[in-house]
């Protein structure tokens, strides 16, 4: 097993798609993106781990989860996967693909916003996004159901270590990064459209401040695809890229120069130094320092599921429950 290897964090500038039918062209894309890190750097490094930016399949454009389903939701595996498996399979990699907008026959009025881990061995992981950002998001979260049975947090054990992910938003809550961490993870893979003014620029660089953060509480590397489309791809938002890799002290290893663009950087991933560090350390090891019992926060409800018959979700009811959440936090913080 390789103790030391490379990981790219890519970064996509496409236009938005209108349909399923241009997703193929953004997969061809991204598999000579593969090809071209892996064999254009192999005089130099080990690149074995590639990710992909959040909305690289499909973003949200339409206003409805009816529209998304009809003109871009695909079920996954699906032909796009298969493309990139073959392509794991024959360079011995791995890729974190950028999600994809999935509709699930399991749930017929839902779209779930899903990046999917794959190995030399085929598919590995399918991640749903926990935290859509809401509202403009209509993408429903595992939260959302009462027996949800598939793990919302899969980590995978792999020849290039136990590799967990998740997506843009989820970054901003650090219960989420940690139960992935807590769930094994040596490696976090963040698959992002975060956008402008939330880039990796002053004074409101919060991609670099949470990517950092999230790396440095769970002792993890990190590695951070952002997109890093402009403005006239998917108004009213642009992208700023600054895809990183952070290593488990918050050290940047490697970033993209801000701005928009398709780029890519590759970065070392060391296990022996992680598994070293994270087996000796007394001081700053928060994931062994953590007091569960006594944050009683978690125990209490916030954000409330959707309710059974509230699919498909709109707008106006996601800001209901915002708003439900609102008020009940401030009956909780009342003195």
């Amino acid at each position: 097993m390789p103790t030391r290897y490379y990981a790219a964090a890519c970064q996509t500038d496409f236009p938005c798609p209108a349909t399923r039918d241009e997703i193929s062209l953004r997969v061809g894309r991204m598999c000579e993106m593969v090809e071209n890190t892996i064999i254009g750097y192999e005089p130099f490094f080990d690149v074995r781990l590639l990710a992909f930016p959040e909305f690289a399949h499909g973003a949200p454009i339409y206003d409805s989860v009816a529209k998304l389903r009809e003109h871009l939701a695909v079920e996954i595996p699906n032909e796009h996967t298969d493309r990139y498996a073959r392509l794991a399979a024959k360079y011995g990699c791995y890729i974190q693909t950028g999600t994809f907008l999935e509709a699930d026959p399991t749930y017929p009025d839902v779209v779930f916003n899903t990046t999917v881990l794959i190995g030399p061995s085929g598919v590995l992981s399918k991640y749903r996004k926990v935290n859509p950002w809401i509202p403009w998001e209509l993408h429903a979260s595992p939260h959302d159901f009462s027996g949800y049975e598939p793990e919302p947090f899969p980590v995978v054990e792999t020849e290039i270590g136990r590799l967990g992910v998740g997506v843009c938003y989820d970054f901003l809550f650090p219960e989420t990064i940690r139960q992935i961490a807590f769930n094994g993870a040596e490696v976090i893979v963040r698959v992002s459209a975060y956008m402008d003014p939330w880039g990796a620029t002053p004074p409101m660089d919060w991609w670099t401040l949470f990517n950092r953060a999230r790396a440095v509480e769970n002792t993890v590397y990190l590695v951070a695809a952002n997109q890093g489309a402009a403005l006239k791809r998917y108004p009213p938002f642009s992208w700023p890229g600054g895809s990183m890799t952070v290593d488990y002290d918050g050290r940047i290893l490697a970033q993209a120069d801000p701005g928009s663009g398709e780029k890519v950087v590759v970065a070392p991933i060391d296990l022996d130094a992680l598994r070293t560090e994270r087996a000796r350390r007394v001081g700053h090891d928060m994931r062994s320092h953590l007091r569960s019992e006594v944050h009683t926060y978690m125990q209490e409800p916030r954000l409330p599921p959707a309710a059974d018959g509230e699919h498909p979700l709109t707008n106006d009811t996601i800001r209901r429950r915002i708003a439900e959440s609102q008020s009940r936090l401030q009956d909780q913080t009342m003195p």
